[in-house]
């Protein structure tokens, strides 16, 4: 069997409309083309609580979409939809059949990033190099590694300390060990990486922001090849997490550039991405008639898919009056293999 990964991008967060859509598609993918696997943009470690879930596991559905999201997305309607509706297909399904659910971001929030703990005790296996006690002297107190402060001044993280460099060839270790458990394998992942973060957090050179943007793309990247050797996988997060092209950022007077998750999947990988007309809670309204999402809003219906091919390319950029929300650049549309567009978020 093939296994693939389509990515359906979402150019803002927060829209119900965009997350109603998602569903549709990704319910589609399951029914027509025996898609068993969704994973968004969020923790990967808080994901499993969400699986165990939809799979047939204990807990309540107000329990799940509080623990088992990161980044406040356990609040969206849409989201509880998709949970619901998870659990509802896999309950008479046998588990080959069944559909997974899965976060493909690292423990990772804009504020901070989370102690290595639960992911270094995950995948502790009779081979440890180390004892679980060890594992707690060196990680110390958890709060040091989640301070807030540690984003903003390299000198308030504890990323390069000796304890932590201890840690980090500890995971590298045990990373190296046989694993046949996808979950062990995915706290291993987690550690290494979150680990690698850290001592980057620690950083003072002008590359440390590059670098923090790079390693949670390859976080990312990591989770879906591994959901994908399995089964395929829709993967939904914001465009700039599954585009083709290079992404960026500007934060202050500075711009950052890193290679997407979305650049490291390799031939076997669709990108859809998603296109807004309106979204005016945010401010934006009716896009430019020159703009690609001008051209997409002059069209009649209120959602469809379209090739990138069908489109004029001599368009100029939407100007985004808020922040939150990144219009389609037209210099990509030749690496987007198709366009949803919602005419109002």
């Amino acid at each position: 069997m093939t296994f693939a990964i389509t990515g359906l991008g979402e150019p803002t967060h927060g829209s119900e409309t965009l997350l109603e859509t998602r569903n549709e598609i990704f319910r589609e993918l399951v029914e027509r083309d025996g898609y068993r696997a969704i994973a968004i943009e969020s923790d990967c470690l808080m994901g499993l609580a969400v699986d165990d879930y939809v799979t047939g596991g204990a807990g309540t559905l107000d329990e799940v979409m509080e623990r088992g999201f990161s980044h406040g997305f356990g609040r969206a309607a849409a989201n509880r939809a998709l949970v619901s509706w998870l659990r509802a297909y896999n309950r008479s399904r046998s588990p080959s059949e069944r559909v997974r659910f899965a976060g493909f971001d690292g423990p990772l929030e804009m504020t901070h990033a989370a102690s290595p703990r639960e992911a270094l005790h995950g995948c502790m296996t009779e081979l440890a190099p180390c004892t679980s006690e060890e594992l707690d002297r060196l990680i110390g107190d958890d709060r040091k590694w989640a301070d807030p402060a540690a984003m903003m001044d390299p000198s308030q993280s504890v990323g390069r300390t000796p304890e932590a460099k201890e840690l980090r060839l500890i995971a590298d270790d045990m990373a190296s060990l046989p694993m046949n458990d996808e979950r062990t394998r995915l706290y291993a992942r987690t550690a290494t990486g979150l680990l690698r973060y850290h001592y980057w957090l620690a950083d003072t050179s002008p590359d440390r922001m590059a670098w923090l943007l790079s390693i949670r793309s390859s976080m990312m990247a990591a989770n879906l090849l591994a959901i994908a050797e399995k089964r395929k996988v829709m993967a939904f997060a914001h465009n700039s997490h599954l585009q083709r092209e290079k992404s960026s950022i500007r934060l202050g007077d500075h711009r950052y550039e890193w290679w997407s998750a979305g650049a490291q999947l390799g031939d076997d990988y669709t990108f859809l991405a998603m296109a807004i007309g309106t979204f005016t809670d945010h401010g934006v309204q009716a896009p430019p008639p020159d703009t690609v999402e001008g051209l997409l809003y002059a069209r009649p219906g209120d959602r469809f898919r379209v090739d990138p091919a069908d489109l004029n390319h001599k368009v100029k950029p939407r100007e985004s009056p808020w922040f939150g929300y990144a219009p389609l650049d037209p210099a990509h549309l030749g690496s987007i293999d198709g366009i949803v567009f919602v005419k109002a978020a």
